[in-house]
């Protein structure tokens, strides 16, 4: 459903009908610093251009590039390691703004370190970036695998999506500085996802499996639509203005599909809500966009 028309509620004015444009490729992220995109937030101090991060056993850094995945800069971040970097989350607070990354990858199930590790947004670009906060946490039931999280301000939450579960899981965890490690909070199931069929097992036995897996997500600015990417398709999450999260994972999920990629991972909405940009975890790869046609 490339040309899906639904009601987005993406401006905090009134509500308008938006019909996403079909997939475009904005561009080609070729830079060795950025091989392994798995998460992707736009600036707010750098107006127009996106940070990234880049998957576990990378090194413990932001990269900046342009609309076009044009690599600008990169930057350390002290103090920490890059464990299992998954996402990557944009947001203001007290007039401020900050990136939070997302260490939260775990493949065997087995990892009991997961953190969030919160950073002012760096202008210096030459310079390494303190962590302000770190916000620890567990799941309520055991470890599992999570490649989505986002930053839902007005509710002081971070919202936190499973991976290899069905139907995948979304849980929050307060966004406040605390010391004391948190458990994450369940919100509910995203229902109607469409999983793998027997064509996708016969043309790829092994990664056929794994393709209706979530590997990111984004809030709207007006943070009232979550944009649940897998690897094949974008899936909405809407919410009334006073409604919760769990209200709107009742009603069906609204997608877009996605044109060929070789591994999505990544995806940001622009700072006015007008677009959406996916990014791969492999190089060279497109970085593809929708856009809201009004």
């Amino acid at each position: 459903m490339h040309r899906l028309l639904f009601a987005l509620l993406l401006l905090s004015g009134p509500v308008f009908a938006a019909r996403w444009s079909a997939p475009e490729v904005a561009g080609l992220v070729t830079h060795k610093a950025m091989d392994e995109i798995s998460g992707l937030a736009p600036s707010r101090s750098h107006p127009g251009l996106f940070w990234a991060i880049n998957d576990g056993g990378n090194s413990a850094q932001l990269h900046l590039m342009d609309a076009r995945g044009q690599h600008q800069a990169s930057v350390d971040i002290q103090g920490v390691r890059n464990v299992d970097w998954e996402d990557l989350a944009s947001f203001e607070l007290d007039g401020r703004h900050y990136l939070l990354i997302a260490d939260t990858g775990d493949n065997g199930g087995i990892r009991r370190d997961l953190a969030l590790q919160v950073i002012e947004e760096p202008s210096d670009l030459a310079s390494p970036a303190p962590v302000a906060w770190t916000l620890e946490f567990d799941w309520p039931d055991g470890p599992r695998d999570c490649e989505a999280v986002a930053v839902d301000v007005a509710r002081g939450e971070v919202l936190l999506i499973s991976k290899k579960r069905v139907p995948a899981e979304l849980f929050r965890i307060p966004l406040a500085r605390s010391p004391q490690r948190q458990t994450a909070e369940l919100v509910g199931t995203l229902q109607g996802i469409e999983q793998p069929d027997g064509s996708d097992l016969q043309r790829s036995p092994t990664y056929g499996r794994y393709r209706a897996q979530v590997t990111g997500v984004d809030l709207s600015p007006n943070g009232r639509v979550l944009a649940v990417l897998n690897y094949r398709s974008i899936h909405f999450i809407t919410r009334d203005g006073g409604g919760d999260w769990a209200e709107a994972l009742a009603r069906p999920l609204p997608h877009l599909d996605l044109p060929w990629m070789p591994q999505a991972e990544a995806v940001a909405f622009s700072l006015d809500g007008l677009s959406l940009t996916i990014a791969s975890e492999q190089l060279p790869s497109p970085l593809v966009r929708f856009r809201v046609e009004r």
